[in-house]
């Protein structure tokens, strides 16, 4: 802590960030044993949280993140794809198909931001807001292989056929060392198989768009 910030600030921050961290909730003395202060500063966090729906109590006074949480984050998408949208228009352009930038959305993946190539005579329709399962496509793939290698290093890229739309190929690479965002970057094509350079390019994009998002 330095003299410009607030300490009770930081620590309805750090709160926010325990909540979210756990699927069951924790109690008043989990928090201040995490967080280190007494019990009081704690009520008055949870208070103060629960007052702007950020955080709410269940019957048994476990707190939870709260649905004001959800205002947020529908804030976040427009953000993400300004700042991607560089990175997917360069790709789109180098490669001649269709990129675009997919993030997590529950137990789906979800389109945030496409750029289709402005030179080519065909390319695969790709829309915005488009969502599929997790374990499906490229896109989806990429982010599942990234929490598969958290602890043993970067992931490649990976390259689907076939999966979302008859004849399309996919190759997809995920997004690395950005915090509270997991995602991917990816294109997809109208190809019976990936050309060699289009793994490397992509994972090349997946870096720019990361490095944009730090």
């Amino acid at each position: 802590m330095t003299a410009e910030t607030s300490q009770t600030l930081d620590r309805g921050l750090r709160v926010l960030k325990l909540l979210a961290d756990t699927d069951h909730g924790l109690t008043v003395t989990e928090l201040s044993n995490k967080l280190g202060v007494n019990r009081t500063v704690v009520y008055r966090l949870l208070a103060t949280l629960e007052q702007h729906a950020l955080v709410r109590r269940d019957l048994g006074g476990r707190a939870r993140v709260g649905l004001g949480v959800l205002r947020l984050g529908r804030q976040v998408h427009p953000l993400v794809r300004e700042a991607a949208l560089p990175a997917l228009r360069s790709l789109a352009e180098d490669i001649g198909a269709t990129a675009h930038l997919t993030l997590v959305d529950g137990s789906d993946a979800l389109a945030v931001a496409v750029v289709e190539p402005t030179w080519t005579d065909y390319h695969v329709a790709y829309r915005a807001g488009f969502r599929h399962p997790l374990d499906r496509g490229a896109a989806g793939r990429a982010i599942l292989s990234a929490r598969q290698a958290a602890e043993a290093g970067h992931p490649g890229y990976t390259l689907t056929h076939g999966e979302l739309e008859a004849g399309a190929s996919g190759a997809a690479a995920p997004l690395v060392g950005v915090s509270g965002v997991e995602g991917s970057v990816g294109v997809v094509m109208l190809a019976d198989a990936v050309p060699e350079r289009v793994g490397p390019r992509v994972l090349d994009a997946a870096r720019e768009v990361a490095d944009a998002l730090r």
